[in-house]
């Protein structure tokens, strides 16, 4: 009799052991349980550590409570202004209701990664291309919204939304370089100018400070020089002093005595040409030619 009660009472004991080895369930510090039983949902959710449930009849899901970092593939698209771009990103969620996160939604972190997808490929159409190279701050908190409205359904929390990298097409990256040279280009052109006026301007207040003190510039000069000669050149070229040209000029007579005028050579008076006399010739003063026999003439003979 008494073997027979040690016997049940070991059975027994055995039988709680195998109840409580099924019944026994270990949720972690960061998961939450949640319970169904004969497929409906209990309305607690089980903490973390130790709990019993109904073997056969209860069955626990774990649902993970920790930030999951979920990158978002490549998506392709055109812009506002007609630029194909290709575009990923990476979400950060938790869940915030274990039961809706189970009940709501089948697999809760694929519809969050389909979500993220047709939410990336809708702001890309949105945007203009400055935007999404620039004025990724503000397209963020957009793609944020976007995911985070039906995702609070499903007792999911999309804690930020970060666009990682953004591809251009290879003659959009040279226009833009090109662009960008020209930018750096006008500023070089115009911080030049500026300073260049500066300049000028910083010269002209050191003109008038040396104007009023001759010595400066030959002592200027003679920094110059120093300067030069310090270089170790072999020839040397020294700039004749302005000053000293002012010092010969200022030495000069302020008023120079008048030359007396030169007298051109006058030449002498020319005698007057005689008026041709007229000459009275007798026809027996006048000379006679005579034509021989045979056609010549003879010298001429006064009759």
């Amino acid at each position: 009799m008494v073997e027979a009660l040690v016997a049940a009472g070991i059975a027994v004991g055995s039988g709680g052991v195998v109840y409580a080895l099924a019944a026994a369930r270990v949720v972690k510090q960061y998961e939450r349980g949640v319970v169904l039983r004969l497929g409906r949902l209990k309305d607690s959710v089980r903490g973390p550590g130790l709990t019993m449930i109904v073997p056969f009849v209860d069955r626990l899901r774990k649902v993970n409570m920790q930030i999951v970092t979920m990158p978002v593939p490549a998506q392709d698209g055109i812009t506002r202004d007609n630029v194909t771009v290709r575009v990923d990103a990476v979400i950060y969620f938790k869940v915030i209701d274990p039961a809706d996160a189970v009940i709501q939604v089948e697999d809760y972190q694929f519809a969050v990664s389909q979500m993220a997808q047709t939410s990336l490929r809708s702001i890309i159409g949105k945007s203009d291309l400055d935007d999404l190279l620039s004025n990724r701050e503000k397209l963020n908190q957009g793609l944020e919204l976007m995911i985070d409205s039906p995702a609070i359904g499903w007792g999911v929390q999309i804690d930020r939304v970060e666009i990682k990298d953004v591809s251009l097409p290879e003659t959009m990256k040279r226009s833009m370089a090109r662009q960008a040279e020209a930018d750096r280009e006008r500023r070089a052109r115009v911080i030049n100018a500026d300073a260049e006026l500066q300049a000028s301007k910083k010269l002209a207040e050191a003109a008038g400070v040396m104007s009023e003190q001759p010595a400066a510039l030959q002592l200027r000069l003679l920094q110059t020089v120093v300067a030069v000669a310090a270089e170790k050149n072999s020839t040397l070229v020294l700039p004749f002093p302005v000053e000293l040209l002012r010092f010969l000029e200022r030495a000069q007579p302020s008023q120079a005595a008048p030359a007396e005028p030169v007298k051109a050579p006058v030449a002498p008076p020319v005698a007057p040409l005689a008026e041709p006399a007229a000459v009275e010739i007798s026809p027996a003063q006048a000379p006679v030619e005579i034509v021989g026999e045979d056609g010549e003439i003879d010298s001429p003979k006064n009759l």
